[in-house]
């Protein structure tokens, strides 16, 4: 999060607050208040300009006011790319583009996380999952921002229903919610090399250390270097009765030793994360990957499995190809003892109205069974 000031205008003169940020978006350096008086068209047309509007209206009104903002920006012609990996493009760009245009409508907190506004919700719980504590001082944040908050509250109250694991895994904000339940499938459905102890390496939720653990492994040691995937995890396996089978613990890939199974579902995409919480779904030059394969072979028990899940999304994108990874097990000393595939059920890959919907199309989620040669 960032810890820059935003200032704006007054009649009684400028006015500070601390900025806050979790996409580590920097503070507006031109700001205005707005309110109930300000049209769509004007909002849109400062948003676009990079003027940023601070709400002291009515809460709800701000709601709508962003929507309509929205579905200014939805008018605009998408641009068409000639390959795959072009729309792959374009598509990031125009993300980072309407985020940063949607987040340009700006609410203010004050210290104990309350929204100084008429009809505004209570948003403290929200807050402090994500910000931590009140700190004492008044705030400000993205509207966009702010209703992402709230709909990852949410989501933690609720949790998201795991059919293999027959109960349901509450992801915390900036913490990839295990929604896309093929993956889980394919590790439920594959025979366990062991009984005995297994490795689940970048853990995030913690679903499948817990599946693991509903499988029979007597002992897992989960992984992860993101706090709040380490405190999602904890809180999850505790929940489900799992804390005595499953270690949590903070390291960059690999606990110490070595196990019979070796589990680690990295990020599918090679790309830049554009904010932090995209490193769920982004692996910078494939660092998370290369570095379990680099080090898959030293932490496998001699006969033991390295359980690789990964989408061909990316191949499909022109991201990477198929060779290249192949090349890269060769390279770390692995063989591919197996692979069970399956095609993915989300709405997305249905869509024919998506930008990458050829890509998404022809996407199979595949768990790779490597050995040590």
């Amino acid at each position: 999060m960032t810890t820059a000031t935003i200032t704006w205008p007054e009649a009684d003169g400028p006015r500070s607050a601390h900025w806050r940020s979790e996409a580590a978006v920097p503070a507006p350096k031109r700001v205005v208040v707005a309110d109930d008086r300000t049209t769509a068209d004007s909002a849109y047309r400062l948003a676009c300009e990079g003027t940023a509007l601070l709400w002291n209206g009515d809460f709800q009104n701000a709601r709508q006011l962003l929507q309509a903002v929205t579905r200014r920006l939805e008018r605009k012609p998408r641009r068409q790319g000639e390959t795959p990996l072009d729309a792959f493009n374009l598509h990031r760009q125009a993300q980072s583009q309407r985020a940063r245009t949607l987040g340009m409508i700006l609410i203010p907190l004050d210290a104990a996380y309350g929204i100084p506004l008429r009809r505004a919700p209570d948003v403290q719980q929200a807050c402090i999952e994500t910000y931590g504590p009140a700190t004492g001082e008044a705030s400000v944040v993205s509207l966009r921002e702010l209703l992402g908050l709230v709909g990852a509250h949410e989501w933690r109250k609720k949790g998201v229903e795991i059919p293999a694991l027959d109960e349901r895994i509450h992801p915390h904000y900036g913490v990839f919610s295990p929604v896309r339940g093929e993956y889980i499938d394919l590790v439920a459905g594959q025979p366990l090399p062991s009984l005995n102890k297994a490795f689940d390496v970048g853990t995030g939720t913690g679903v499948l250390a817990a599946l693991l653990a509903k499988r029979g492994v007597k002992k897992i040691v989960a992984t992860d270097q993101d706090p709040r995937a380490l405190a999602c995890a904890r809180e999850n396996l505790a929940r489900l009765g799992y804390q005595q089978q499953v270690e949590v613990i903070q390291a960059d890939l690999f606990p110490e030793g070595r196990a019979p199974l070796v589990v680690c579902n990295p990020p599918w995409l090679p790309a830049r994360p554009a904010s932090p919480i995209e490193y769920a779904i982004y692996d910078f030059d494939s660092r998370m990957l290369l570095g379990f394969l680099a080090g898959l072979s030293e932490h496998l028990s001699p006969g033991g499995e390295g359980w690789l899940i990964m989408s061909d999304f990316a191949e499909h994108l022109g991201l990477r190809t198929r060779e290249w990874l192949l090349a890269e097990f060769e390279k770390a000393g692995l063989i591919v003892a197996g692979r069970e595939d399956i095609r993915p059920r989300h709405p997305k890959s249905t869509d024919e109205t998506d930008a990458l919907h050829t890509a998404r199309a022809a996407e199979i989620t595949s768990l790779w069974r490597l050995k040590a040669r």
